[in-house]
């Protein structure tokens, strides 16, 4: 069973590139990360996020492209079955913020974009080129075939004011 927090859904410009997306908080979140922002999502806490709370979160959010699952919970079997529905009933980008090193296949399948790394404070976050933390677009080729490009370059200033010449 994957659960969120209600009071924590927002829609957001900044976490996937081009994308408006609707950022909801996973509780029961398994990993340990030092330095982690939100230690209270660890605890399994929140109300059962299920096909029909997405459907009604994203009914009641006209406009966004994008469902961002920030945390894995602690079934990653569950999270892969609601990441293939938003996919296949709601036809915008599903994205999954995950703090393992590693995914399994299953989960770049369900998913448009994943991020992967435990957030490290000495490393920094996604903004940091030294960061640890990756996010792949995922491109689909067929249900099973999939390739991934590595975008995390795209939050990365690079100092120069296009409106200054």
């Amino acid at each position: 069973m994957i659960k969120y927090l209600p009071r924590m859904t927002s829609v957001v410009l900044e976490e996937i590139p081009d994308m408006v997306s609707l950022a909801v908080d996973i509780t029961n979140c398994q990993e340990r990360c030092p330095g982690c922002h939100s230690p209270f999502l660890r605890e399994d806490i929140g109300e059962v996020l299920d096909e029909k709370a997405i459907d009604k979160l994203i009914g009641d959010n006209f406009g966004v492209t994008c469902f961002l699952f920030l945390g894995e919970g602690a079934d990653v079997g569950r999270i892969v079955e609601l990441g293939s529905y938003v996919r296949e009933h709601h036809h915008i980008a599903s994205a999954l913020y995950s703090g393992r090193d590693e995914v399994e296949p299953e989960v770049y399948r369900a998913f448009d974009f994943v991020k992967v790394g435990p957030y490290n404070a000495f490393r920094g976050p996604l903004n940091k080129r030294t960061t640890n933390q990756r996010l792949y677009k995922v491109s689909h080729q067929s249900a099973t075939d999939y390739s991934l490009e590595d975008i995390t370059s795209r939050f990365w200033r690079t100092g120069i004011d296009p409106l200054k010449k």
